[in-house]
């Protein structure tokens, strides 16, 4: 028979909870530490991204140049292929070119984002760039070339333009708010894993309710703490002291020299 022994650790919440309260100054300072850290890099370390978005709207329209309900229905249900196609090789290439971009095909593709608006036949192109007017420039580029491709692929005439693409004035990433809330949750966290390690590792008697609580054990006598006084204190109280006793002696002997020649001046 082998009899496991498993230890079983107890926590008291309140005890931990003042353990921690009195250790508030820690989590302030670890916050304040952090959320700084975190505001430098976002600031000073991480390349802020500005985002360019521009519309098209696509409409199948049949020769006689009247829309119908079919026509319409077709074009929602063709949405997705013209996500597809907009992110192509076939359009992507020609804007890396017409734009003088370093980045390959799939680099590109990365900083792309088309999306459908709901229950609508409108798309939207987002690009994403460290420079506001090169988002904006890129964003017109892909949805001219992206126009053109389309239509010389499914036959649609009507891709038309339903907004320009925008200059951004403020970056779009990285936010600062974000930024800051995650930095200073990363400094409590640090502090609060630390502290409950710390509480948990500390198996010292502090108390007589800890001697019961761990030891089973009932307290005899407890030895108040006394404060012996500093040693300058002890040897100026002794210098007083002794000089005083010095002056007892001398007025002893004045007193006793006194007497005695009183003594023999009678005689």
């Amino acid at each position: 028979m082998q009899n496991n022994n498993r230890e079983v650790i107890e926590i008291n919440v309140v005890e931990l909870f003042l353990y921690m309260a009195r250790r508030w100054y820690l989590f302030l300072a670890a916050m304040l530490l952090t959320g700084a850290v975190g505001m430098g890099i976002c600031l000073f370390v991480i390349t802020p991204k500005y985002e360019s978005t521009t519309k098209i709207i696509i409409l199948n329209q049949q020769t006689t140049g009247t829309l119908t309900y079919s026509d319409m229905q077709m074009s929602s249900q063709l949405t997705k292929d013209y996500e597809a196609l907009i992110v192509s090789r076939d359009v992507l290439e020609p804007v890396i070119r017409e734009c003088g971009l370093e980045d390959d095909y799939k680099e590109l593709s990365k900083r792309v984002e088309v999306e459908n608006m709901t229950d609508t036949r409108i798309l939207s192109i987002t690009v994403e760039d460290p420079s506001p007017e090169m988002a904006q420039r890129i964003a017109a580029s892909i949805r001219e070339t992206a126009a053109k491709h389309i239509r010389a692929v499914t036959d649609v005439e009507a891709v038309n333009v339903a907004e320009e693409a925008n200059l951004p004035d403020e970056p779009s990433s990285p936010s600062k708010k974000i930024w800051a809330v995650v930095s200073v949750l990363i400094g409590f966290m640090v502090v609060f894993i630390a502290l409950i390690v710390r509480f948990l590792m500390d198996d010292t008697i502090k108390s007589s309710d800890d001697i019961k609580k761990y030891l089973n054990l009932s307290t005899l006598a407890m030895i108040p703490k006394m404060e012996t006084p500093a040693a300058g204190k002890i040897s100026r109280k002794k210098g007083k002291a002794g000089a005083g006793s010095r002056k007892k002696k001398r007025s002893i002997g004045r007193n006793q020299t006194g007497r005695s020649g009183n003594q023999m001046t009678g005689i």
